[in-house]
This record gives structure tokens, sequence and C-alpha cells, in this order.
């Protein structure tokens, strides 16, 4: 009877200290128990970029299978990556913004102004073309920051504010350029320097142009300055949670400007190679860019809320867009069935952002 007595809880407080602890051995046990579909949760919010890869080979292995050896052409293969390039290169940039939990829906423009200000300056000013090329880049620094100090000296919305610049640069754009188009021949004959990243290496059937190449040195660079220096981590912590990374001593309104002044310098460069891919400088060219970029950086993995995401899925988020699209023309699907297309992709991707953000939640 003493052994049985001992057994039992002695007065209220030790039969709640006893529930307690078995509370917390049932919490313990779930904690170290997640099940399969909470487990497959955590690897894809640790690994963004793993569900655009698997969409990417299913879309080749679709068209591949409807389409037959015309898709693995080695020519449709290097054609599908030039399509992408100035795409790809927008979309690094506008991948920077994201991050910051912002968008920018001014890099189309700040892309096309500066590709026209190289063009007027190199061939109707006279400049040297490399000083014409400085001054481009320039330019696009310059409308990038200009986005940075409105959002933060004045804590406007990063969507107003662009929404803005957009139509702002896209006026200067029609202003300087008299809307009027540098033809292919005239550039080829005093600045070739800006056809360059036009030109293509020849492997058999396949051609690789030097700004596919040009492309893939930046999304480096960019992927390094993001994952390997503190700067990198103080754009995550500024999209995570600003408020907890200027607890934690970080300048986020530093980082957010030298964000937009980095990303402007980008979409310059990708003047360039939208040069170098028309052959000639358009002040209409490149009407859809804006929202292109931010398809790329959306499918691509990248979260619309910040902190998550990664240049290398913004890179196969273009390259989806870019099977997609190639995919269904060789299918003779109609060019309004391929936006339909992007679309529903566009919705999946941020369908599935917002469930694997509950993880963090």
């Amino acid at each position: 009877m003493t052994t049985t007595n001992e057994a039992q809880p002695r007065g209220p407080a030790e039969f709640e200290r006893r529930l307690a602890e078995s509370d917390a051995a049932v919490a313990a046990f779930d904690e170290e128990q997640p099940s399969l579909l909470q487990r497959f949760r955590h690897f894809l919010h640790a690994h963004p970029t793993v569900v655009p890869f698997l969409v990417l080979v299913l879309g080749i292995a679709l068209f591949a299978s409807l389409v037959g050896g015309r898709f693995f052409h080695p020519f449709n293969m290097s054609l599908i990556l030039q399509q992408v390039t100035i795409i790809g290169v927008l979309g690094i940039a506008q991948t920077l913004i994201i991050l910051t939990a912002g968008i920018d829906l001014s890099v189309g423009a700040i892309m096309i102004l500066s590709s026209v200000v190289m063009g007027r300056l190199a061939v109707y000013v006279g400049l040297p073309v490399e000083i014409a090329f400085l001054i481009g880049l320039v330019v696009g620094l310059a409308c990038g920051m200009l986005n940075g100090l409105l959002v933060t000296r004045l804590k406007l919305p990063p969507f107003i504010v662009t929404l803005g610049t957009w139509s702002i640069f896209g006026a200067l754009n029609l202003w300087y350029s008299a809307s009027a188009t540098i033809r292919q021949q005239e550039i080829a004959a005093t600045a070739p320097f800006l056809q360059w990243t036009g030109t293509a290496l020849q492997f058999g059937a396949a051609r690789l142009t030097y700004g596919s190449i040009l492309m893939i040195v930046l999304a480096a660079l960019v992927w390094y300055l993001l994952n390997r220096t503190a700067f990198g981590r103080h754009v995550y912590a500024t999209g995570d949670d600003p408020e907890a990374a200027r607890l934690a001593g970080i300048d986020t309104g530093r980082t957010l400007l030298a964000v937009y002044a980095i990303a402007g310098a980008l979409c310059a460069v990708a003047g360039w190679v939208l040069i170098g891919r028309v052959g000639a400088v358009s002040p209409l060219s490149g009407q859809t860019a804006n929202l292109d970029s931010i398809t790329a950086v959306v499918i691509g993995g990248t979260s619309l809320f910040g902190g998550r995401g990664s240049i290398v899925g913004t890179l196969v988020g273009a390259l989806i867009v870019g099977v997609f699209r190639n995919g269904l023309a060789l299918s003779g699907v109609d060019v309004l069935w391929q936006e339909f297309a992007v679309g529903v992709l566009i919705i999946v991707a941020v369908a599935i952002d917002q469930w694997l953000r509950k993880v963090a939640q």
C-alpha cells in the first residue's frame, strides 16, 4: 500500500506538474516527428530553386515529346538562350529589388533610355563609343538612385515610386530620341562596339552570343555579392524583416539605396545587350520588359514578400518562360495561348510561394 500511495499524485500541485510534463513530452514528440508533407515544405522553403528547376525539366520533357527532335536541335536550344538574355539581365536587377520586398516597374524604361543615350551620343553627337557607353551606364545608375532616394528618403512605396518613374523615364526617352530609330547600318558604321553583345560564337549549328555570356557572368557576380558578402546578408535581412535588421545595426536605408543604384546600372547593361540583340536603337523596343522581368523572378522562386530567393532561380525562371513560349510556338499554338500559359505559371508560382511562407510563420 505504501508503494501505491507514493505513485499517486500528492495534491493539486503535483498533479499539475505531472500533467505539464506529459504535455511537454507530447509536444517534443510532435516536434521530433513532423509529417512527410511538413518536411517537404521545409525542404522547398530552404531550397527555393528546386520547384522552378523541376518545372523547367518537366517543360523540356513535355515539349520534347510533343515536338520531337526539332526542340532539341542545337540551333533551337541556342535560340531559346538568346531570347531570354535581355529578360535574364533585367531579371537579375529585379531580383535585387524584390529581395528587399520592393518592386521596380521602371526597369524596362531605364534600359531603353540608357540604350538611346548610348546610341545617340555615339552616332549623332560623335563622342567616342567608349565614352558614350559609360555615360549610358551613368544614366542607368542615376535613374536607379532616383528610385532609391524616393523610396528611402520620402518613404514612398516602391510600387508607386517606380510606377511614376516608369512614365517619367519613358517620356524622357521619347523626347530625347525624337521617337526616331537609329538604324543598324548607322551603328555598324560609327559605333560597332554597341552591337558587340549580338556577336555570336558558332558551335556547329548552335550560336552563343556574347550577350548570353555576359548575362551568365553578371549572374555569377551578383550571386557572389548576395551569398558571400556582408552586403548580401544585409539585403536578405532588410527584405525579411527591416525592423529587426535595423535593431541588428544594419543601415537599411543605405542598403536599399545601393540596391536600387546597382539595379539601375544593370538595366543600362541590359540596354547594351538590347542593342546587340536588335542591331538598332529603337525607343519603342522592349515594351513588355518590365512585366517579363517580374515574371522571370516570380516563376524562379523569389518571394514577392522579400527575404527569400536567388539569382539562379531567376535565370531558371527566364528559361522556363523561354522554353514554354518556344515549345508552344513549335507546336503551332497561337501567341494568345502562349501568353495564357505564362499567366498560369505566374499564378501557380505565387500560390506556391504563399504556401511555403506558412512554414516561417
